[in-house]
């Protein structure tokens, strides 16, 4: 019996899925095989009971089928050829970050509150003005302790005049000691009176207490001021900024004071270096995690505090690490992460492998290699998703 199968045109047969290619190559088999001229039909024979012919039949058909398979098995393939791009692996060093999210501060950010009561009576600086640490930023009226200060300094000019004649007195050997010491009471005494109202006075000028910028006043000249109502104004030293943030407790022993952070600022677009000036002693029982400063340079006077800083801190570094992009990775259904590679490659043309890897760490888009890589492999790291193992690339 003379076959009509070889005689159906190929590249119908490669269009066709699996299924309908064995239906359809069946039912041209059927035919052939049911053709009045070579055979009876199935029925009659099984109606005959003919045992002889239906086991000739079903040789015939398993002949057939086997034909169809081996077709099957060369045309079922995505594609014969796919068009990808690749690259080559080199060691590198990799380096893995931990991402977390602070806010930036600074120590020296304070509203200054006056320390004694009365009318502001001079009023020196305005706000964005620049200041040295115990310029005179304004006064406060003293009341009259400038008077009382020149009394008491007189006072003391005496006590201590009568002290010291008659301590000559009483190194001579003239006089009683008690006149001695009484001379000496009086003058220890108007000393501190003097010190006293000194202190009092002080505390009528208002001194910047550390070089910064004047961030806003609160007051206006002629005000009456006192320590327990509203500040007089704020200044902040942009020049000593740092973020503070909190960091879980598995990473104690990996931070240490001087460790490089990249911190970045979204609001201004920019990535500044770093470093850790301070790592905490305390676990917060709430969140098991510890406080950490980064100091953080501020050349141009662009960090403000409160601002949303995200930091970059290094916790792993590898000096010899495969690493290849993290979305070429795969993962099949045994739960295995593959790469496809390229084996026989001329330059141009090579052979898609599909290989097992033992991934470490990801950061910045790529993932490091542990295991199953070989040194200066050739990845496919486009096109992945129209490829298989065993077919032929184009790159």
């Amino acid at each position: 019996m003379k076959s009509k199968i070889h005689e159906y045109p190929i590249k119908n047969i490669y269009s066709m899925s699996k299924k309908t290619l064995i239906l359809s190559l069946l039912a041209v088999i059927l035919y052939a095989c049911g053709n009045k001229e070579n055979a009876q039909n199935v029925d009659e024979l099984i109606a005959a009971k003919n045992v002889t012919a239906l086991q000739a039949k079903k040789t015939a058909l398993q002949g057939e089928i086997a034909k169809i398979e081996e077709a099957l098995a060369t045309l079922d393939v995505k594609k014969e050829e796919a068009l990808v791009a690749v690259q080559t692996v080199k060691d590198t060093v990799f380096t893995h970050y931990l991402d977390i999210q602070g806010s930036v501060d600074t120590k020296e950010n304070i509203i200054i509150q006056p320390e004694y009561s009365g009318t502001l009576t001079s009023l020196t600086v305005k706000a964005g003005q620049k200041v040295a640490k115990g310029q005179i930023l304004g006064r406060v009226d003293d009341a009259g302790m400038s008077q009382q200060l020149a009394s008491a300094e007189n006072q003391y000019a005496l006590a201590k005049t009568t002290f010291e004649r008659q301590k000559n007195l009483w190194d001579k050997k003239i006089g009683s000691e008690i006149q001695y010491l009484q001379a000496q009471t009086q003058m220890v005494s108007a000393q501190k009176a003097v010190a006293q109202i000194k202190a009092q006075l002080a505390k009528t000028v208002i001194r910047a207490p550390f070089t910064g910028t004047i961030d806003e006043v609160f007051v206006e000249k002629g005000e009456v001021v006192a320590p327990s109502q509203q500040g007089l104004m704020r200044i902040v030293n942009l020049s000593n900024m740092y973020v503070s943030t909190s960091v879980p407790e598995t990473y104690i022993g990996k931070l240490k004071i001087g460790t490089e952070v990249d911190v970045f600022l979204s609001s201004l677009g920019k990535t500044y270096k770093g470093k850790v000036r301070q790592v905490g002693n305390f676990i917060n029982p709430n969140n098991r995690s510890f406080g950490i400063e980064v100091s953080v340079p501020n050349p141009e006077n662009l960090l403000r505090p409160n601002q949303v800083a995200k930091l970059k801190i290094i916790d792993y570094v590898s000096k010899e690490a495969t690493v290849v992009p993290t979305g070429i990775i795969q993962e099949d259904g045994d739960g295995a992460k593959f790469i496809y590679t390229v084996e026989n490659s001329n330059g141009k043309t090579g052979t898609a492998k599909k290989v097992i890897v033992t991934t470490g760490k990801s950061s910045d888009n790529v993932t490091e290699i542990l295991s199953g890589l070989a040194p200066n492999a050739i990845i496919v790291t486009d096109g992945i998703n129209n490829i298989s193992d065993g077919m032929k690339l184009n790159f």
